[in-house]
């Protein structure tokens, strides 16, 4: 795969943003989990699954990553959980006589999320992952914290300039882009990781149809871009260019 965006916090490496740490699992689920790809970011019945997989059985898996400190993952798992055995989506790969798996993979993982797992009557499985370097080489390393089994891979990086995180796409892109195909998903949140990088002052405003990067001021701020849906929700993109003008007078 690509280079992965890697950031430095103190003495420790993350992944830039979420969507880095899932293209990274997402590209290596067979060597991580022994499992086969079958669909991210999956809409449906109003939830959106981070990825779905299969092991060798057909036996339906989903992964919901966190990049960081999250107490509501038990929930959302749960969520997902209810809204595929209701629709049973894409039942020629799955076999839906099995239980589905849930997994949660966290940076490290918050004492609420245990006691929400301890009461929830699905099978959950907590994965605690962290990027580690030799001097040389970075490696993502994932434990299984129910039975202590460590998985490593190597992490083909590049490290980021800035330090600063970009947020995660709010929850109105999400149900945006949950209406497009793969390929423009992928390709708004790398037009966005990038914008959002380009400057620590460039936040994203949001409005009902449109999205819009600038300065965080929405009265006053200068856009550089705005990522539009119209009434099909087909997403348009535009970037405003500054232009200066020099009048020379004799």
């Amino acid at each position: 795969m690509d280079l992965v965006n890697l950031i430095k916090t103190g003495d420790s490496w993350k992944f830039a943003t979420e969507a880095d740490l899932e293209d990274f699992v997402w590209a290596n689920l067979k060597e991580l989990f022994g499992l086969i790809p079958l669909k991210r970011q999956y809409y449906v019945n109003g939830q959106i699954c981070d990825i779905l997989a299969l092991n060798e059985k057909k036996h339906l898996v989903v992964l919901e990553l966190k990049n960081g400190e999250d107490r509501y993952i038990i929930q959302q798992l749960t969520r997902y959980y209810d809204a595929l055995q209701e629709v049973k989506p894409l039942e020629d790969e799955i076999d839906y006589q099995q239980p589905i798996r849930l997994i949660a993979i966290k940076p490290d993982f918050h004492r609420d999320n245990f006691t929400d797992r301890k009461y929830n009557h699905l099978s959950i499985d907590f994965f605690e992952f962290a990027v580690l370097a030799d001097g040389v080489n970075y490696y993502l390393q994932i434990k299984n914290l129910d039975n202590g089994k460590v998985s490593k891979i190597e992490v083909p990086h590049q490290d980021r300039e800035r330090n600063e995180d970009i947020p995660p796409p709010s929850r109105g892109l999400i149900n945006r882009l949950a209406k497009c195909s793969y390929e423009q998903q992928q390709g708004i949140l790398k037009i966005r990781q990038k914008v959002l990088s380009f400057d620590k002052r460039m936040e994203e405003i949001s409005s009902a149809v449109s999205f819009r990067y600038g300065n965080g001021n929405r009265k006053t701020s200068k856009f550089c871009a705005e990522f539009y849906f119209d009434s099909k929700g087909i997403p348009i993109i535009f970037l405003w260019l500054g232009l200066k003008i020099i009048v020379a007078i004799a």
